[in-house]
């Protein structure tokens, strides 16, 4: 099977957080549509296209459980009612105020205070759900560069099928692609006055656990099932 599922947390698509993130990216996650971008992406002309093809084929999210086959016997039904079970065991966690930031390369929004509440439900969703994951191909192991990663990394990726998870995990909602240092502060400085001020229009919270899915290798992801967390 060359279908692939993630966990992510990903805005109501009626928020005005989807709407910031969708149309940045300029698509819909839900139905694969196109969207029209925002304003804010004429920062760049001709070049924006460029940075926000790879975040835009997955999609306005932060990654909880990263992208992974199902072992066999195991069905996308059951995948969901794990998710659904999974969630009515949490309860939300206030993103407090998110922030622009360049981080590893790339420009993505994370949370100004470090909240533990976050790093420790997206530690459930890749323990409590990795039953569930196929092991990793040779070749999806050589597409992380194992070879490039320290021991511990190397040790997550062995067990949990990647390696920025647990200690290692890090918050954040990608909008760019590889950006230089120059291109990222033209970005950050762009829309650090739009984020703030969603920040006070609609607070973010974690409220849910977002199912996508990965048709065929290479394809948009979609999402396919929200299920929100106990309130």
């Amino acid at each position: 099977m060359t279908k692939r599922y993630a966990i992510y947390y990903a805005p109501a698509r009626d928020s005005a957080w989807w709407d910031f993130g969708s149309r940045w990216l300029g698509r819909d996650e839900w139905s694969g549509a196109q969207l029209p971008r925002s304003t804010l992406t004429q920062l760049i002309p001709g070049e924006f296209d460029r940075i926000t093809a790879e975040p835009g084929r997955y999609g306005f999210h932060a990654t909880l459980k990263a992208p992974f086959r199902l072992r066999d016997g195991v069905a996308e039904a059951a995948l969901l009612g794990r998710v659904r079970q999974l969630a009515q065991s949490r309860r939300p966690v206030p993103l407090e105020t998110l922030v622009p930031v360049l981080m590893d390369g790339f420009v993505a929004l994370v949370p100004a205070v470090r909240n533990p509440a976050l790093g420790a439900l997206a530690e459930v969703c890749v323990t409590e759900l990795d039953d569930l994951r196929a092991p990793l191909t040779k070749a999806e192991i050589e597409k992380r560069q194992p070879d490039q990663l320290d021991a511990r990394s190397r040790a997550l990726l062995d067990r949990f099928g990647y390696h920025l998870v647990l200690e290692r995990f890090r918050f954040h909602m990608t909008l760019t692609g590889r950006v230089d240092t120059a291109l990222a502060g033209q970005v950050v400085a762009r829309i650090a006055r739009p984020v703030a001020q969603l920040n006070l229009q609609e607070p973010p919270f974690l409220d849910r656990l977002c199912v996508f899915a990965e048709p065929r290798p290479g394809a948009p992801f979609l999402r396919i099932a929200d299920a929100l967390l106990l309130p």
